[in-house]
């Protein structure tokens, strides 16, 4: 199989190291690429963005010199399945080559309003905090360390706003690229809001559902990796 570069996007409060792990499953034809986010990780000291726009403009910018050089899949989970959804319009708007795949994780529809679901981002932190852990995903023990909540605790909150705050504009059309789209069977998204991923598909749509919660992608790692291999494999027939 010819190289295929593979961008990874995070979930709130997530760096580009939260899918190391997966470097071990994925096929050694791909290459793993997990962008670094403003504010996290090697880019703490940035501010966070103002919306997913911004997100996707920095994200953009970082990429676009690479978009040529190799065919190439982008990977999303929650905040990030946003980020790969729009930047793939992005890339669409600025006639640069389409990922050969787009992998959506952990995220209803983006049309899917979002007025029902929970809203995080404008709680006290003690609600916050209570909230995240009925979510999963953020280990109790560490709110017992109040310096790296005094960190975490806003860069988690930012996140949030983006995601709460995002808004859907309609598109003049479906994307021209086979996607995959990966659920929890117990995360808050029903199967109705996780299946109408496809009316942005141009061509095929693939859905897996794994037993878990909204962080079923550490969980259930390889297997989610298993999956990307074989679709990726299949995109460079």
């Amino acid at each position: 199989m010819n190289k295929v570069k593979l961008f990874l996007f995070t979930y709130a409060g997530g760096a580009a190291a939260s899918y190391n792990q997966w470097k071990q499953y994925l096929d050694p034809a791909v290459e793993y690429r997990s962008i670094e986010l403003a504010a996290r990780g090697r880019r703490m000291r940035e501010p966070n963005y103002n919306s997913i726009d911004d997100a996707v403009d920095d994200v953009f910018n970082i990429i676009k010199n690479e978009l040529t050089q190799a065919p190439y899949a982008l990977f999303g989970h929650s905040m990030g399945s946003m980020i790969a959804f729009e930047l793939a319009y992005k890339i669409k708007k600025n006639n640069l080559p389409m990922p050969i795949h787009i992998f959506f994780s952990g995220r209803a529809a983006p049309q899917i309003p979002r007025d029902k679901k929970r809203t995080l981002h404008h709680l006290a932190d003690e609600e916050f905090k209570t909230q995240l852990l009925e979510m999963g995903g953020t280990p109790k023990e560490f709110f017992d360390h109040p310096e790296l909540l005094e960190v975490f605790l806003p860069l988690l909150k930012g996140d949030f706003r983006l995601t709460e705050t995002y808004f859907h504009p309609v598109k003049d059309a479906p994307l021209d690229v086979d996607m995959t789209v990966f659920s929890g069977k117990q995360d808050e998204d029903t199967p109705e809001e996780v299946e109408a991923w496809r009316v942005h598909a141009g061509k095929n749509c693939d859905i897996h559902y794994f037993e878990g919660g909204h962080f079923f992608i550490h969980e259930e790692n390889k297997r989610v990796v298993d999956i990307i291999n074989n679709a990726i494999r299949k995109a460079v027939k």
